[in-house]
């Protein structure tokens, strides 16, 4: 089975806290098997073994209290 990854820009991250709210919640997210936030550069890496919405990844971070950069 072949790995499908997405990356995002994540605004307003600003802490550890921050940044592990928006990996519980995109974890969350069906089919994700693995999610990398790296807080320095607001990039949010996801792969997953089965194709995810992109506008799912976006409702979990919108729920963790962030959004995408445009």
């Amino acid at each position: 089975m072949s790995t499908e990854t997405y990356t995002v820009t994540v605004t307003g991250m600003t802490c550890d806290h921050c940044s592990r709210s928006v990996h519980a919640e995109v974890s969350a997210v069906g089919g994700v098997t693995a999610v990398d936030v790296d807080l320095a550069t607001g990039m949010v890496t996801v792969s997953s073994e089965q194709p995810v919405s992109p506008d799912r990844i976006r409702e979990a971070v919108e729920e963790a209290g962030y959004a995408l950069a445009s």
